[in-house]
């Protein structure tokens, strides 16, 4: 993919740059408009600073020169922040674990029952293998949000040209992710732009569909070398 390619095909009222401190809350905002495959997580997790935290605070905080945004007439309307070596970063659980603990997130009306429902769910699934990717040929990882506004537009291709182009920069092997195998529209456009499902779906520790049915994590792997 080309830059030609990106310019092309996205909005051209949308402008790809490199992530500045300035967007800190507009990317948490964000984070949390889409945390249920693109909706609000309102529903299941009524906390915005903690849900902020564990998704978006290590990336803006602790490695800001690896994340990007999308940006329409002043205001960020998706973005992509990602790791170089995962190893560097708290995982999902690890940060989550923190923030039940400091946020008493257990005793709290909106949260307790999602705290609750993860513990029993991971008594029930010993065993079955769950959690992010640590391996050295995909060792970079990213998490990428867009507001409803800015999808179909290409703005998701063009910040992930971003994102290769960093991962090109230094070097990278390869990058991964994990999105919610229910969310097929997700996994459509990672599959347009160069990624492959690694492994089958396992469940998500607490996470329901609003039907009230399990849900599940699909890692998917790129290596750079298809760049």
């Amino acid at each position: 993919m080309t830059g030609s390619d990106c310019s092309a095909t996205m909005d051209p009222g949308v402008i790809i740059r490199p992530y500045r401190e300035c967007d800190r809350q507009q990317v948490r905002e964000i984070c949390y408009l889409t945390g249920y495959m693109g909706e609000s997580a309102a529903w299941y997790w009524r906390d915005f600073q903690s849900f902020a935290d564990i998704w978006t605070a290590y990336y803006t905080d602790e490695e800001p020169e690896s994340s990007f945004v999308a940006v329409r007439s002043g205001r960020v309307v998706g973005y992509l922040l990602g790791c170089v070596d995962t190893a560097r970063s708290p995982s999902p659980k690890s940060a989550m674990t923190s923030q039940i603990i400091r946020r008493l997130l257990f005793l709290r009306s909106g949260t307790a029952g999602f705290c609750w429902r993860a513990v029993l769910d991971v008594l029930r699934d010993r065993g079955v293998p769950s959690g992010g990717l640590e391996d050295a040929r995909w060792p970079s990882h990213l998490h990428i949000d867009l507001l409803s506004e800015a999808r179909g537009a290409g703005v998701g291709r063009a910040l992930m040209h971003a994102w290769l182009g960093r991962l090109a920069g230094v070097a990278s092997p390869g990058c991964h992710l994990a999105t919610m195998a229910e969310n097929e529209n997700a996994i459509a456009f990672f599959e347009r732009v160069g990624f492959r499902r690694l492994g089958p779906p396992t469940p998500i520790p607490g996470m329901r569909t609003r039907e009230g049915a399990r849900m599940h994590q699909q890692v998917m792997v790129r290596e750079l070398s298809a760049a």
